[in-house]
C-alpha cells in the first residue's frame, strides 16, 4: 500500500447549533468514533483523521441571537462550547473540530466559491418564493405554506448568486452507479438511500417526458436536476461573497448555508489554506474516504455537495454511509414533543454505579479524575446499547429500560461476569499468573476447548469483515454469541470443583479451563476494544497485559490469533468491570429528563419549559441539522433547489370509514355500512401483486411509511398509515395487494398513488396486511381476479 492510499479521513456532520446536543448527535459521533479507533489500530493513528464540528451560520441563528440579546457570534460560541464540552466528556477521539465561524473555514470557503465563478458555473439572478428560515431552505408553494419546521414559510425576494448544478446531472447518476472499484465510483450506503437518489437525479421516468442516455447509459429526465442558489441578500449572518463577484451585485450577499457547511470537510484538512503544512495534510487526507450523515440529508450530501466538487475539479469523497433515526419509545424524538434524551443523563446515571475505589490503580485518585473514569465508563454503556440494538442504517428505538436491561444481559451478567469469574480463579489457584494454554485431560472438555479456538479465529475474520462494512450490530451479535459459547465451556468443566480435587487429571482440567478461558478473554477484549474503549482498558490491566492503548497504537492488534497470552504474566488488581443496575436507574433517568431545565444558550428559555408553546418540530435525528428535512422522491424541487412543496399535516383525522383513503389501509369493519355494488364496479379496480422494495419512515410523520412497490412493469411510491404496527425492515420483500388504479394523491408534500389491502379487527385494531406466502409463485404485476 502506497503511503498516499494509507490514510483514512471520516467525518460527521457538522452539528448545527439550534440547541444543545443530544443522544442523536451523540449515536453518529459515537459510530465516528468507533470507525476511527478500527482504523487506527490497522493504519496507525498518523494516517487516521477524525472530524466533527458545529455549523454556525444562517438567517435563525442571527434572529435567535437577537431574541437572546447577544451578537450571534456569543450565541455560537455557547452552543458550540457545549458540544465540544460533551465529546471531551465521553472521551471522542477526534482529531479535529471544526466551526464555521473560525478564519480557516472563511478562507476555504471564499476560495471554493470564486474556484466555481471563475469556472463559469455561477450565475446572477433574482428569486420570489417561500423560505422556511428554520430549516435555511427554500420551499415550493404559494404564500402561508407551511415548511418542514411547522411554521409559515415567509415570501422573499431576493437577488442570488445560482449554482449551475443542472449541468452535472448526468455525471453524477455515472458516478453513483459505477463500479466499486472504479476510482471515479462515488458509494452510497445503505441501497435504499442510494436509490433514492438515483431516482431523484433520474427524475420521472413514468410521465411521458423526452429522456436521455447517460455516458453510461442509463435514462434520465434532462432538467429535473434544477439550478441551486447559493447566496443570500435578505440578511447578513454568513460568510460575505468574495471578490470579483460581489462587485456585481447590487446588495451584499452572503453565502448559502448549505454551500458553506458542506465545505468544512475540505477547510478543515488545509483547503484554502497557504500554510505549506495544512496543503500538505490537504494532499494527504483529501478526498474523505467516508462521511457519515442522517439519511434527511441524503441529497445535500449526494447531489449537491458531489456537484460543487466536480465543478471545483476537486475527487469526490469515496463514500456516503447515512444512518436512521433514533426514536424514543417509540416515537420520534422533537423538541415540540419534550422527549429529547439528554447524552448526561445517561452519563449521569451509570456513572454512580462505578464507586470510586481507594486506589486505582496505585495512588489514589483526585475527585475529578475519578468523574472522568466514571463518565468514560457509562459512555461505554452507551455506545454498546446504541450499535447493539440499531443497525447501522436502520431506524431504532432508544429507552431507559432497554438500556439497563441490555446492559445487565449482555455486560454485567455476560462479558463483565466471565471476566470476575475467571480472572479470580487464577488468582486464587495459580497464584495469580495465567498458567499457560493446556490441552484438558478430559475428551470432552479437550473437544469443546478447540472448538472455542476455531470459534475464536472465525469471529476475528468475521469481525473484520463487519467492520469494513459498518455491521455494528452484527460484530457485537456474534460477539455475544461467542461469550456465552465460553460460559458454556467454563460451567461445563465445573472448575470450581476440580479446584478442591488432588487429582492430577483434575489439575490439568482446571488448569486447561482457565488458560483457555482468559486466552477467549483476550481475543474478546480485542475485538470489543473500539466500542468499549473504557472497559477493555480496564479489563486488559486485569489481564495483566498494561495499557490496551499503547497495545492498539503499536499494531499489536493487526494480527489478532489464538494463543497470545504468556504463561507467566502476572494479573493486575482485579475489581468489577460492570456492576449490575438496579431497576431503579429507570426512574432516575426518567426523572432526570423530566427535571432538567438547562438553558442554550445561558440567556434562552429553556427548551423543556417553553415546550407546550408553538414551537417548531426541528428534527432531532443523529447528526441532523434544522435545515435538513428529506426532499421528496417525486419532486426535483424548485429553482433554488433546497425543497419541493410541503402541505400541512390534516388537524382533524379522517372519519374511521374513509381511512383508508387517508392511511392506505382498509378496514374489515367497515364492511358493514358499505353499499353493494354491481359486478361492472368491481371490474373497475385493478388490484395487483406488488413487491415492496424500499420501506422507510417519513420525517414528522409518525404513522407514514414511504414504500416504493415493484408493479412488475414499473416502480410506484405509496404512503401507508402503517409505522404504528409495521417496521420497515419487516416489510421489504414482501408481496402485497395494492390497488393500482387508485388516482395519485399528495401527503405531506409527497405523492402517493396506489393504496395497500388490509384487513382489521375494531376501530384502532392493528391492520393485517393482505399478502402471500413464501412459497407461493406470483409474480409482481399480476392482477387479482
Amino acid at each position: 500500500m502506497s503511503d498516499t492510499a494509507k490514510k483514512f479521513y471520516l467525518t460527521t456532520p457538522i452539528y448545527y447549533v439550534n440547541a444543545r446536543p443530544h443522544i442523536g448527535h451523540a449515536y453518529t459521533t459515537i459510530a465516528a468514533d468507533v470507525i476511527a479507533r478500527r482504523q487506527r489500530t490497522l493504519l496507525g493513528n498518523e494516517n487516521v483523521w477524525f472530524l466533527t464540528g458545529t455549523d454556525e451560520h444562517g438567517q435563525k441563528v442571527q434572529r435567535s441571537a437577537q431574541a437572546a440579546g447577544i451578537t450571534p457570534q456569543q450565541f455560537t460560541d455557547e452552543v458550540s462550547q457545549q458540544f465540544r464540552d460533551l465529546w471531551q466528556r465521553m472521551g471522542i477521539t477526534n482529531n479535529d473540530y471544526i466551526r464555521t465561524t473560525e478564519p480557516r473555514h472563511v478562507h476555504g470557503v471564499q476560495k471554493l466559491f470564486n474556484e466555481l465563478y471563475q469556472r463559469g458555473h455561477i450565475y446572477l439572478d433574482t428569486y420570489t418564493g417561500q423560505y422556511s428560515v428554520g430549516e435555511e431552505m427554500f420551499v415550493e408553494g404559494p404564500p402561508g405554506t407551511i415548511g418542514p419546521d411547522g411554521k409559515p414559510t415567509e415570501t422573499v425576494t431576493e437577488e442570488n448568486f445560482y449554482f449551475r448544478l443542472s449541468a452535472f446531472q448526468a455525471e453524477l447518476i455515472d458516478r453513483i452507479e459505477a463500479d466499486e472499484d472504479d476510482p471515479k465510483a462515488f458509494r452510497i450506503e445503505p441501497e435504499a438511500r442510494r436509490n433514492e437518489v438515483l431516482s431523484f437525479l433520474r427524475g420521472d421516468l413514468n410521465n411521458g417526458a423526452e429522456t436521455k442516455l447517460s455516458a453510461k447509459g442509463t435514462p434520465y429526465v434532462p432538467g429535473a436536476l434544477k439550478d441551486l442558489s447559493i447566496s443570500r441578500s435578505s440578511f447578513d449572518w454568513g460568510i460575505p461573497v468574495p471578490e470579483p463577484a460581489a462587485s456585481t451585485t447590487q446588495k451584499k450577499h452572503v453565502i448559502y448555508v448549505w454551500l458553506d457547511a458542506l465545505a468544512n470537510y475540505m477547510t478543515a484538512v488545509g483547503y484554502g489554506s497557504e500554510d505549506p503544512a495544512q496543503q500538505a495534510q490537504f494532499k494527504k487526507f483529501w478526498p474523505a474516504d467516508l462521511h457519515l450523515v442522517g439519511k434527511e440529508i441524503i441529497r445535500f450530501h449526494c447531489v449537491y455537495w458531489p456537484a460543487f466538487l466536480l465543478a471545483a475539479g476537486l475527487p469526490l469523497p469515496k463514500k456516503v454511509q447515512a444512518h436512521g433515526w433514533l426514536l424514543f419509545e417509540e416515537s420520534k424524538m422533537s423538541k415540540s414533543r419534550g422527549n429529547i434524551v439528554r447524552t448526561e443523563t445517561i452519563l449521569d446515571a451509570f456513572g454512580s454505579l462505578k464507586p470510586k475505589p481507594i486506589g486505582w490503580p496505585g495512588a489514589p485518585l483526585s475527585d475529578e479524575c475519578w468523574k472522568h473514569e466514571q463518565d468514560l465508563f457509562a459512555s461505554d454503556v452507551l455506545r454498546y446499547f446504541l450499535l447493539r440494538e440499531i443497525p447501522f442504517g436502520q431506524d431504532g428505538s432508544f429507552s431507559f429500560d432497554a438500556l439497563v436491561q441490555r446492559y445487565n444481559s449482555d455486560l454485567a451478567n455476560g462479558y463483565g461476569n466471565l471476566v470476575s469469574r475467571t480472572l479470580t480463579m487464577i488468582e486464587k489457584n495459580h497464584e495469580g499468573a495465567h498458567p499457560g494454554l493446556t490441552t484438558p485431560a478430559s475428551d470432552a472438555l479437550a473437544e469443546m476447548a478447540n472448538k472455542l479456538a476455531g470459534s475464536a479465529i472465525a469471529l476475528i475474520d468475521a469481525v473484520a469483515d463487519d467492520f469494513a462494512a459498518l455491521r455494528f450490530t452484527r460484530i457485537l451479535t456474534n460477539i455475544s454469541a461467542y461469550i456465552t459459547e465460553v460460559d458454556g465451556f467454563f460451567s461445563f468443566g465445573t472448575p470450581w470443583k476440580l479446584a478442591k480435587s488432588d487429582d492430577p487429571a483434575a489439575k490439568q482440567d482446571l488448569r486447561a479451563i482457565l488458560s483457555t478461558t482468559a486466552e477467549a478473554i483476550r481475543v474478546i477484549t480485542v475485538l470489543l476494544y473500539p466500542i468499549l474503549p473504557c472497559s477493555t482498558a480496564q479489563v486488559w490491566e486485569q489481564l495483566g497485559l498494561g495499557d490496551i492503548e499503547a497495545a492498539a497504537r503499536n499494531g499489536e492488534f493487526n494480527n489478532l490469533t489464538w494463543g497470545g497470552l504468556t504463561p507467566g504474566t502476572k494479573l493486575g488488581p482485579l475489581g468489577p468491570i460492570f456492576p449490575r443496575a438496579p431497576k431503579e436507574l429507570i426512574q432516575v433517568m426518567t426523572d432526570a429528563e423530566n427535571t432538567t431545565t438547562t438553558p442554550t444558550p445561558s440567556r434562552l428559555v429553556d427548551e423543556k419549559a417553553n415546550h407546550t408553546t408553538a414551537a417548531p418540530d426541528e428534527s432531532t435525528h443523529p447528526g441532523a441539522a434544522p435545515r435538513t428535512s428529506a426532499l421528496p422522491s417525486d419532486n426535483p424541487g424548485t429553482q433554488v433547489g433546497a425543497s419541493s412543496a410541503v402541505v400541512p399535516e390534516l388537524s382533524k383525522p379522517p372519519a374511521p370509514h374513509t381511512e383508508a383513503h387517508a392511511s392506505g389501509v382498509f378496514s374489515a369493519d367497515a364492511a358493514a355500512a358499505t353499499p353493494q355494488i354491481a359486478i361492472d364496479d368491481f371490474a373497475k379496480v385493478d388490484l395487483r401483486v406488488a413487491r415492496v422494495l424500499v420501506a422507510e419512515r417519513i420525517p414528522k410523520a409518525d404513522k407514514l411509511l414511504r414504500l416504493e412497490v415493484d408493479l412488475g412493469t414499473e416502480r410506484r411510491q405509496i404512503l401507508s398509515g402503517i409505522a404504528e404496527w409495521y417496521t420497515p425492515e419487516e416489510l421489504i420483500g414482501r408481496r402485497i395487494i395494492v390497488i393500482a388504479n387508485l388516482a395519485p394523491r399528495k401527503m405531506r408534500g409527497l405523492e402517493s398513488h396506489g393504496m395497500l389491502l388490509a384487513a382489521s379487527h375494531g376501530e384502532n385494531g392493528k391492520p393485517i396486511l393482505a399478502t402471500f406466502a413464501e412459497g407461493d409463485d406470483i409474480a409482481p404485476g399480476s392482477r387479482l381476479r
